[in-house]
């Protein structure tokens, strides 16, 4: 019998009939005391170990690692210090000179960066197509491709990629395949079902939940998380005990705060979908998502639209809005909002940003887990 997302939740990373303390302990330690020599040897080697230093692994970074496998379906998981962390870290494990990357052209700005900034530093070049288009990504293959890189939905678009087409062009040349599932969460898709390799999450957003840590998380086969965590060990981005805590506080409630952001998200992109003031507007649920519903069971709390008017009508809404804070981030359960062209301004050049298709005037509404008519009553003022 399969457990459900809930139960997943309340129960992943542990024996549900294991004795003892029903919140796992903060084991706040950065090193650990063994018997012997040999032993202190052992635990250097051992993969994902838990008890040698904690850059290497401790109990409370492997049960939350745990649960988040759990609910993804995979074999093992791995938490770093954050979302790129999780991203580049991949990255580095996989990738040599001399080898490419085929990625999506809409992505976060901070994987744009690690594609067109870090990885040609370290020999690696990448391209970049449109994710909806599998000859994109066929004509983009190269002998010496290595990896594909998937990111849905995309932010702050929205798009969808067709994880089964990928896996499959990835399967005809052996390339290994990897997704951000950020946007979805595990209760909304599970990537692993449709044969990615690995997949990875920014978990100060969804998993996380309540905008008081940083996180990522990698999950896949035992034997790639072993290779992602002898990258780890190396580059040492780790994630502290007590945010590894919060994390695992956090998955517990994941499946009922992600009903509220599935129910808020989809009637904010009803709403504005319908209002006149309102040009475009990206969400999964809106008709014509046809891969959106075939791979995910729920479309997730971000919406983003343009507004008539251009970026200053888009500024002016901003600051009319009453409970969306302007802020990073998404995924907790306080409504946020931000133009991703002023955010990103900083982290890709102007051509870089040209080259996302965002518009000057999107705004990204990260919808939490408020009454949904104060919400649509909030945005409906600002909107005038």
């Amino acid at each position: 019998m399969v457990d459900g997302p809930l139960t997943r939740a309340v129960h992943g990373g542990r024996d549900a009939k294991e004795p003892g303390p029903l919140t796992a302990p903060i084991v706040q330690t950065s090193t650990f005391a063994v018997e012997s020599e040999e032993a202190l040897a052992a635990g250097a080697l051992e993969p994902l170990g838990s008890a040698f230093y904690t850059r290497y692994g401790n109990p409370t970074l492997a049960r939350a690692a745990a649960a988040v496998a759990d609910l993804e379906g995979a074999e093992a998981g791995i938490v770093v210090g954050s979302g790129m962390a999780a991203a580049t870290t991949i990255a580095l494990a996989f990738l040599r000179a001399g080898d490419h990357v085929v990625a999506q052209r809409s992505c976060y700005g901070g994987t744009s960066a690690l594609l067109t900034d870090l990885l040609p530093r370290l020999g690696v070049t990448a391209t970049q197509v449109e994710q909806e288009s599998p000859d994109e990504w066929r004509a983009a293959i190269r002998p010496e491709t290595r990896l594909l890189l998937v990111e849905t939905p995309s932010n702050p678009k929205l798009e969808i990629t067709d994880l089964t087409a990928v896996v499959e062009l990835a399967a005809e040349h052996g390339i290994l395949t990897a997704a951000d599932n950020t946007f979805a969460s595990p209760v909304n898709q599970r990537p692993h079902e449709f044969g990615i390799d690995l997949v990875w999450h920014s978990a100060t957003k969804y998993l996380g939940g309540h905008s008081d840590l940083s996180a990522g998380v990698v999950t896949g086969r035992a034997e790639l998380l072993e290779q992602v965590w002898r990258t780890l060990i190396i580059t040492g981005p780790v994630l502290s005990p007590h945010d590894a805590w919060l994390l695992l506080r956090g998955i517990r409630t994941l499946p009922l705060r992600i009903r509220q952001h599935n129910r808020n998200g989809e009637a904010v992109a009803r709403m504005l979908a319908a209002h006149p003031a309102v040009e475009r507007v990206h969400h999964p649920s809106l008709p014509g998502n046809a891969t959106a519903a075939r791979q995910m069971s729920g479309y997730g709390g971000v919406v983003s639209f343009v507004p008539e008017g251009g970026p200053e009508a888009a500024v002016r809404i901003i600051d009319r809005l009453r409970l969306f804070r302007r802020a990073a981030s998404l995924g907790s359960v306080e409504s946020l909002v931000v133009r991703p062209a002023a955010m990103w301004a900083g982290m890709l050049s102007e051509e870089e940003l040209r080259r996302t298709g965002i518009d000057p005037a999107l705004i990204r509404l990260a919808i939490g887990v408020e009454d949904t008519e104060d919400l649509l009553a909030d945005l409906a003022q600002a909107l005038g």
